[in-house]
Order: structure tokens, then C-alpha cells, then sequence
């Protein structure tokens, strides 16, 4: 990581859904699935996907804060996502998919909190979002990096994905990186 970038940790359901959103973001140099919050030390991917590693899909991403503030990145995740549901996203369901930030400092912490004061208003139901210190990450296997990208054709990324990257767009267009031509 540039010394320059930051770091943050959010859990918003199935990791190939935020990683395509948040690669889509201006000043969001990088994008990693995998997995954060539980106890068990390098889970794979299936003792996740069970539930039994207490272990949520997490992408880990470094921004620079001079193209994107923290506050932002927060705005955008809550957005994106139903921070209203408790272990759940749409039909993926399990502990594992629960909605979570997970702070680096505490100057992430009091943002995080004050970004999910401030967004409630937005919401009939709680934001059940948690705000907890980041301990560890563990990244997903390969095949699990890019997803989006590399499968767009998958009935998943089309049915779940792109109506996701449908609102990004719609709805903030001014966070978006500029397509190179």
C-alpha cells in the first residue's frame, strides 16, 4: 500500500457484490474480497459460506484521501446495501453475509458512527450495521477476485450484481472513475 492511501473494511452481504461497486469508485485504488470478523485463523471459503468461522465476506479497500474521503466510502456502502437487515442480504443469509464496518483507527470509528446516525433518517427500519475494530483479514481464494469482471454472464452477477451497478451509476455517477478511452 502507497503510503499515501488509507485503509478500510466493510461487510455488505456477498463480497463479489460490494468488490464490483467499490471498483467502480474514483480514488479507490484497490479492491480485495476475503473474509474478517471471526475467530478462525485462514478460513476458506466453504467453512465461511457454512457459518461456522463467525468469519462475514469482507472486501478490504485502500483509497486515497485526497480523490475520496472516508465519509464517502461510508455513504456509498450504506447505500448500496440494506444496512436494515440482520445476517442478511437479499437471498444470501447466514451470519456470514451480516453488514459490518470494520474500523482501522479511531478516526474511523467516529466516522462510522456519526455517517450511521446521520443515515438512519434514510431508513424506516434500525440500521443493524456493526462498527467494530478490525483484527484481521484473510483474502478469498483467486477465483473469487475480480468475479464480477471475469463472469458477467453468470446468472448471479446478472440477476444480483448488475441491478447494483445499475443504481451506482444512477445514482452516484459523481463518485464514479472516468472511463479511459
Amino acid at each position: 500500500m502507497k503510503s499515501d492511501t488509507k485503509k478500510t473494511t466493510f461487510a455488505g452481504g456477498c463480497y463479489w457484490c460490494t468488490e464490483a461497486i467499490f471498483n467502480k469508485i474514483r480514488g479507490v485504488t484497490k479492491v480485495t474480497p476475503g473474509f474478517s470478523g471471526g475467530t478462525t485463523k485462514n478460513p476458506t471459503y466453504k467453512e465461511v459460506s457454512l457459518g461456522n468461522t463467525g468469519h462475514a465476506e469482507s472486501i478490504q479497500i485502500e483509497f486515497d484521501p485526497e480523490k475520496i474521503q472516508y465519509k464517502d466510502l461510508l455513504y456509498i456502502f450504506f447505500k448500496t446495501h440494506d444496512p436494515t437487515t440482520l445476517d442478511r442480504q437479499g437471498a444470501d443469509v447466514g451470519k456470514q453475509y451480516r453488514s459490518v464496518i470494520f474500523y482501522h483507527s479511531l478516526k474511523q470509528k467516529e466516522e462510522a458512527e456519526k455517517q450511521k446516525k446521520n443515515m438512519q433518517t434514510d431508513f424506516k427500519d434500525l440500521i443493524v450495521t456493526e462498527i467494530v475494530p478490525f483484527e484481521s483479514f484473510h483474502e478469498a481464494p483467486r477465483d473469487h477476485k475480480d468475479y464480477y469482471d471475469k463472469n458477467k454472464g453468470n446468472t448471479y452477477c446478472s440477476l444480483v450484481i448488475d441491478p447494483k451497478i445499475k443504481k451506482l451509476e444512477n445514482d452516484f455517477g459523481d463518485y464514479l472513475k472516468k472511463q479511459e478511452n
